[in-house]
């Protein structure tokens, strides 16, 4: 099995030593040449896993040509927001059928499309999937016991990236469920940013877990309304997702949630971070997307005020807790 993954970053870096580690001839496509050339001759992702080391059955290039010419599977693992521009280009290059796995956790700001939609678009005649669930890049390239879910209309496409992904050190599961699976991926990352305010006030446990499960309301009040089945979000995609971002460590989403806490402009947060952190941008689609399907996200409406209209994060706590009483589950 000849796999491609697409976008050297630190998840994509990651899924590539994880395919690589288990003997596949793995290509890592780096946007930067200087990056692709550090990690083909060094065996060192300096800027994203600097602590380990590539597999020689693991080779890094710029050159999509070459990276796709002759997969058997690609990995997309750009960000949400150039995943469009990067398959246009890529798209003359990848053998015809080969299914594409989408990594990518978010939703596109101007059309406010889900990742697996935007692959449809783009590379159409391609078995797509998706893959999710709670899963920090560094712990999966470090062999430590991960499970993540699989994601497919087609069934047998979900089976087969399962079994590919499957080894001693990660479990896959599959589903159906690709939009109960993206909506939880992508919007969990705007929930994370909230509990990393919350923790960068001080304010407590109590108010994490609260974020944590009113959170997931909402997201999965989406998610169902957009035809999800609710399961899925009391699943890996979902709760399994949701809280590994919002408590781990290693969330950069948390992080920038923890910055502005502490009083920090976001500007700063990102360039101190000089990483990616989806659910900034998510979250412009989360606002955006909560209107079109007629969904109340009143977390969600709050990470944005902090985001994009400097709502002082003291106030986003006050207006949450009083808001007008509700029932705890819609009917």
């Amino acid at each position: 099995m000849k796999v491609t993954v697409l976008g050297a970053g630190s998840w994509g870096s990651a899924l590539a030593k994880h395919f690589a580690d288990q003997g596949y001839s793995t290509r890592l496509w780096a946007r930067r040449e200087e990056q692709a050339e550090e990690i083909q001759t060094t065996r060192i992702n300096g800027r994203y896993l600097p602590d380990l080391k590539m597999p020689d059955t693991l080779s890094a290039t710029s050159d999509l040509e070459r990276a796709l010419s002759d997969a058997e599977i690609v990995v997309s693992v750009v960000p949400s927001q150039t995943t469009r521009a990067v398959w246009a280009e890529a798209r003359d290059f990848v053998p015809k059928g080969v299914p594409i796995l989408c990594a990518s956790k978010g939703i596109e700001n101007d059309t406010l499309d889900m990742m697996v939609t935007v692959l449809e678009n783009v590379v159409p005649g391609h078995p797509i999937g998706f893959i999710g669930g709670p899963s920090f890049a560094k712990e999966v390239a470090g062999h430590m016991p991960t499970a993540v879910v699989i994601a497919a209309k087609d069934h047998d496409v979900a089976q087969r990236a399962q079994e590919l992904m499957s080894c001693e050190w990660l479990r896959a599961y599959s589903t159906e469920d690709v939009v109960g699976v993206e909506i939880g991926g992508a919007l969990k990352n705007v929930i994370a940013i909230a509990c990393g305010c919350a923790d960068g006030l001080g304010l407590g446990l109590n108010s994490r877990a609260a974020l944590i499960t009113r959170g997931l309301a909402e997201i999965t009040r989406v998610a169902v309304k957009m035809g999800a089945n609710p399961l899925t979000l009391a699943g890996l995609a979902g709760m399994g997702d949701l809280v590994l971002t919002c408590t781990g460590d290693l969330s950069r989403n948390r992080r920038v949630g923890l910055g502005l806490g502490e009083g920090k402009k976001l500007q700063q947060i990102l360039d101190e971070m000089g990483q990616v952190a989806e659910g900034v941008k998510t979250t412009l689609s989360a606002r955006d997307l909560s209107e079109k399907v007629g969904v109340e996200m009143p977390i969600t409406q709050q990470v944005y005020a902090i985001l994009y209209e400097d709502k002082p994060a003291k106030e986003v706590v006050r207006d949450l807790m009083m808001r007008d009483l509700k029932r705890e589950h819609d009917h």
